[in-house]
C-alpha cells in the first residue's frame, strides 16, 4: 500500500509541475489530487524538494534497468532525453527553480552513467590506464552536459536528440583516438 501511495503522490506532484513551477505547488494541491491527507503525504516524504529527488532518483534508477543495447553515447542517453521530452514543462519548471541543484545532480548521474556504460564497452579492446578512463569519461560527461544545459537555457526549442545523433555522427572516431594514445601511452 505504501508503494502505491508514493506512486500516486509522485504522479499528481509531476502533473501539477507539467502545469505551473515548482514554487507554486502546494502540499495541499498535491494532496487533493491524489485524495490523500497531508499526513499521508509528510509520512512519505518530508517535504516538495524531499518529493522532488524521489523522483529524480528513481529515473536514474529506471534508466539503469533499462539499458540494454549500447551502441553509442546516444543510445545510452536517449532514454534519459524522451523522459525531458515527455515532461518537457516540468523540466523546465526544475531547471529554471531554485531546486536547481536536484536537476544538476540527476543530469550529472544520469550523464556519467550513460557515458561510462558506453566507455566502458568501446574500451574494451584497449590497455588503458583508469585515469586516462575516467579522464575520457569526465570529457563526454562534460560535452553532453553543456548540450543539455544549452537546450535547457534556450527553453528546449530544438530537438535535442537529433543534434546529439548528429554529434555523435560528426566525431566518430575521436574517442578511439583517445583510447589509442591512452594505450600507447601505457605501453611506453
Amino acid at each position: 500500500m505504501a508503494a502505491f501511495t508514493e506512486k500516486a503522490i509522485k504522479h499528481s506532484f509531476m502533473k501539477l509541475l507539467n502545469e505551473k513551477p515548482i514554487s507554486k505547488i502546494t502540499v495541499k494541491e498535491i494532496v487533493e489530487d491524489c485524495s490523500i491527507n497531508r499526513n499521508t503525504f509528510y509520512y512519505h516524504f518530508s517535504d516538495i524538494p524531499s518529493l522532488l529527488q524521489e523522483i529524480l532518483i528513481d529515473e536514474v534508477n529506471n534508466l539503469l534497468e533499462n539499458q540494454s543495447e549500447v551502441n553509442s553515447i546516444y543510445d545510452c542517453l536517449i532514454n534519459a532525453i524522451d523522459f525531458a521530452l515527455q515532461n518537457k514543462t516540468a523540466m523546465l519548471h526544475i531547471y529554471n527553480s531554485a531546486n536547481r541543484a536536484f536537476f544538476e545532480q540527476y543530469l550529472d548521474k544520469v550523464t556519467y552513467i550513460a557515458v561510462d556504460k558506453f566507455i566502458s564497452k568501446a574500451s574494451v579492446d584497449y590497455t588503458i590506464s583508469e585515469s586516462d578512463k575516467e579522464t575520457i569519461i569526465m570529457y563526454y560527461k562534460c560535452l553532453l552536459i553543456g548540450f543539455v544545459i544549452d537546450w535547457l537555457t534556450n527553453g528546449m526549442k530544438y530537438d535535442l536528440r537529433i543534434k546529439i545523433k548528429r554529434i555523435c555522427e560528426m566525431y566518430d572516431g575521436s574517442m578511439e583516438t583517445a583510447f589509442k594514445r591512452s594505450a600507447e601511452a601505457e605501453r611506453q
